[in-house]
């Protein structure tokens, strides 16, 4: 079956070659990276060398342009929604798939340097981890890290995800699912989109019902971490809890 040309380029089957002297830019950004060091490239630069990954027949440059003008940062684009990825000018399919991509091998290498050591002793890997995981979130969201007798990571997960300001929770559910895991210990968290980790009433009640629910069954609540934009705040450290 004989498919129109530009039926083809809408569905991503091809690509339009990539102009003259776009592949000897390619070669050079490839060995700096591969000779240099990461630290030689810039924010465009990486996008394009993910982006030649992606879209090997199409010159990256405007649109590794194209994205960073519309989200301001390599970390703000590949933690940008999907849709809003999609909207950028020849992104197609493939091009927000291999940011989201890196996005999540990113997530995965700093959730590594947590695993099978004390949570408690490592208070820096956890908070740079969980800023990567939240700070860029537009909605709130709640998430569980169940910890184990030696307060090593057993579990991180999302429990929901709400509005701009609010995320329901329920306790009860929480504690369920502890018991699921085996684990002995919770550390709370979630996200203010607005940037500002001061915490609101119902963040105050919601933290004193998990912990009454999950001390019933001798389960102990460690900390809430509310993380904002570059800013974070500890119920532990604030007195709060």
């Amino acid at each position: 079956m004989h498919t129109p040309k530009g039926l083809t380029e809408q569905l991503g089957l091809i690509d339009l070659p990539s102009p003259t002297g776009a592949e000897g830019h390619r070669e050079r950004l490839r060995q700096r990276l591969l000779t240099a060091g990461p630290d030689s490239l810039n924010d465009q630069d990486l996008l394009e060398i993910i982006l030649f990954l992606a879209l090997p027949r199409r010159d990256t440059k405007p649109i590794a342009k194209a994205l960073l003008a519309r989200f301001g940062s390599f970390a703000n684009t590949i933690a940008a929604p999907v849709n809003e990825l999609r909207s950028i000018e020849h992104m197609k399919e493939s091009g927000p798939a291999a940011l989201k991509a890196v996005q999540a091998a990113a997530l995965r290498l700093a959730k590594a340097e947590l695993v099978k050591q004390p949570l408690l002793n490592n208070w820096d890997r956890l908070m740079a981890y969980l800023n990567a995981v939240l700070a860029r979130e537009r909605v709130e969201q709640f998430r569980v890290l169940f910890l184990d007798s030696r307060n090593r990571l057993l579990g991180d997960e999302a429990q929901a995800r709400g509005t701009v300001n609010h995320t329901p929770v329920y306790p009860r559910e929480v504690v369920k699912r502890a018991l699921e895991l085996q684990a002995t210990a919770l550390i709370l968290v979630h996200n203010h989109p607005s940037g500002d980790p001061t915490p609101s009433r119902d963040d105050i009640e919601m933290t004193r019902e998990v912990r009454e629910a999950a001390g019933v069954l001798s389960i102990v609540l460690h900390d809430h971490v509310i993380v904002g934009n570059g800013r974070w705040l500890s119920f532990r450290q604030e007195g709060l809890l």
